[in-house]
């Protein structure tokens, strides 16, 4: 909180209104820089330089290839996290999002709008550790799909206060349209289509301040994994953003982890072409590691 990334760097102003003397803080560094080498640490060998650094939404919007203009992930976990690229132009939100840093297609630093969610895996956790109406979390999807829709019950799950865009710790969760025919099933369809609803409150933010509509929205993490993006395609869409909800298939339309790990570090100017060649290089390096484990035992 005390960095500038209009100047990408330390505000003196906020340094000082905090006290924090300049000296205890970390040079600023591009997050394709040598940080640094290893330490030997179990399979680890030392010496190998540190070359690159992401913060974890920020690796995600690369990894899911969200390099241009307009294109946005999001991670459901626990809670969402949803960014968006707005380029090298600084925006300016007026609808409660976050304005970041991001990773350009060249490795250039442009912004992106950020809008977390407190709430969406954690309120499958709560209907089954907390209500004890589902077996496990892996269950939701079969249940949702057991009736034909809601049944007009809809869950605001404020477990923890509501986050992007509304933004107040003060709000309670609810649940409304119960009714005799109401059964465990409802409400877990209506925990996973708060789900989509929340989502949509961000997508909508995010139109509002940058002006650019997705056509396609990105979605990973573990949440997104039981049937969630079909749930949320029925219950999000709207008539002026008919965006595509798209899961990474394991077929090369996601980077995973190592592989934005090198690129970032190399930063190459055609990461479209790196990407494909690092993705190679990346699995025959960890079927080489397997490989070595495997012996060592």
């Amino acid at each position: 909180m005390l960095f500038d990334i209009g100047r990408r760097a330390w505000d003196s102003e906020l340094l000082d209104l905090f006290g924090v003397p300049a000296a205890m803080l970390p040079e600023v560094r591009a997050s394709s820089g040598h940080f640094g080498t290893t330490v030997e640490c179990g399979d680890l060998p030392a010496g190998i330089p540190v070359c690159g650094v992401a913060g974890d939404q920020q690796a995600a919007l690369f990894g899911q290839r969200c390099w241009d203009v307009g294109g946005v992930k999001c991670t459901h976990g626990t809670g969402s996290f949803l960014l968006q690229n707005t380029g090298g132009s600084r925006p300016v939100s007026r609808h409660g999002l976050i304005v970041t840093l991001a990773c350009g297609p060249v490795g250039e630093a442009v912004y992106a709008l950020e809008g977390s969610v407190f709430a969406t895996g954690a309120a499958i956790q709560w209907l089954r550790d907390g209500l004890g109406i589902l077996p496990s979390a892996p269950a939701s999807a079969e249940m949702a799909r057991s009736v034909a829709d809601n049944g007009g019950v809809y869950f605001v799950p404020a477990l923890a206060g509501l986050g992007a865009p509304w933004w107040d710790q003060d709000a309670r969760g609810a649940l409304y349209g119960i009714t005799r025919g109401t059964t465990p099933s409802h409400f877990v369809r209506a925990a996973l289509e708060a789900v989509a609803y929340q989502t949509r409150d961000v997508l909508d933010a995010m139109e509002a301040d940058s002006g650019l509509r997705p056509e396609t929205l990105k979605v990973d993490g573990g949440a997104s994994a039981n049937g969630l993006a079909e749930v949320a395609s029925k219950a999000w869409q709207r008539p002026h953003l008919a965006a595509r909800i798209a899961r990474p298939s394991g077929s090369g339309d996601v980077i995973p982890s190592p592989a934005s790990a090198a690129l970032i570090a190399g930063c190459p100017s055609d990461i479209r072409s790196a990407a494909r060649v690092t993705l190679r290089s990346v699995s025959s390096a960890s079927s080489e590691t397997s490989r070595l484990r495997q012996a060592r035992r």
